[in-house]
């Protein structure tokens, strides 16, 4: 597959150690794209050094079983991530870069390591996830009734609107991962649909979280991303 101007045929097309990027309630999914607004100055040296080289960088959530007021500048980190290569890239003039990163694969943390630089790094392994870089594998297993279903139920608990014409031209796997992503739900939803085995899984998932949301009946509207 090709995710900017560089092609992703195995893993062995992936580099082994990467800078990594906790950021609680990011996700990231294979050909989606995830925008971010990079300003701290360790974040800002990962990109300038990413940039410089293979233009990847691992998107992970910090584990969150911790204590989420204990100040930490280097918290422990969720087991599975994603890989993300830098497809755009702007600088803004008042200190900060607006990037764009297109989905990858995901990856498993081996060990920390030292980068010797403000940020942190990691040796990884994208073995188990292997499929995630062949384009719409597993999409004949999708239920895309039940999950525009869903879909349609959040929309209508909470007086939201969508683009109808985008969604039913959408394939199953972009469906699947851009409703994923741009779902308003916590880091422990996030790192589940991150986590699913496949694209049916992930669909199977977002479906069942988004009735467990509705089943509580909220009286809050949060707002699709």
């Amino acid at each position: 597959m090709r995710i900017g101007n560089r092609r992703y045929e195995d893993v062995g097309d992936v580099p082994q150690v990467v800078p990594v990027f906790p950021l609680s309630g990011a996700l990231l999914l294979p050909r989606a794209h995830l925008p971010l607004n990079i300003f701290e100055p360790r974040y800002m040296e990962m990109i300038n050094d990413a940039l410089a080289g293979d233009r990847v960088v691992g998107m992970v959530q910090p584990r969150f079983d911790r204590d989420e007021d204990e100040e930490d500048d280097a918290p422990p980190l969720c087991a599975v991530g994603a890989l993300g290569r830098i497809v755009s890239y702007q600088e803004t003039g008042d200190g900060r870069y607006l990037i764009q990163l297109g989905g990858i694969c995901r990856f498993r943390i081996l060990e920390e390591v030292d980068s010797g630089r403000l940020y942190r790094a990691c040796r990884i392994s994208c073995a188990e996830f292997a499929d995630d870089l062949t384009s719409a594998h597993g999409e004949d297993k999708v239920d895309r009734d039940a999950l525009i279903r869903a879909f349609q139920s959040y929309l209508d608990a909470n007086d939201l609107e969508a683009d109808w014409k985008s969604v039913r031209a959408a394939s199953n796997e972009a469906l699947v991962n851009t409703l994923a992503m741009m779902s308003p739900y916590g880091p422990a939803e996030k790192q589940a649909l991150l986590e699913a085995p496949d694209l049916a899984a992930r669909a199977e998932t977002l479906v069942a979280i988004t009735e467990m949301e509705l089943a509580r009946g909220s009286g809050e509207k949060p707002t699709l991303n």
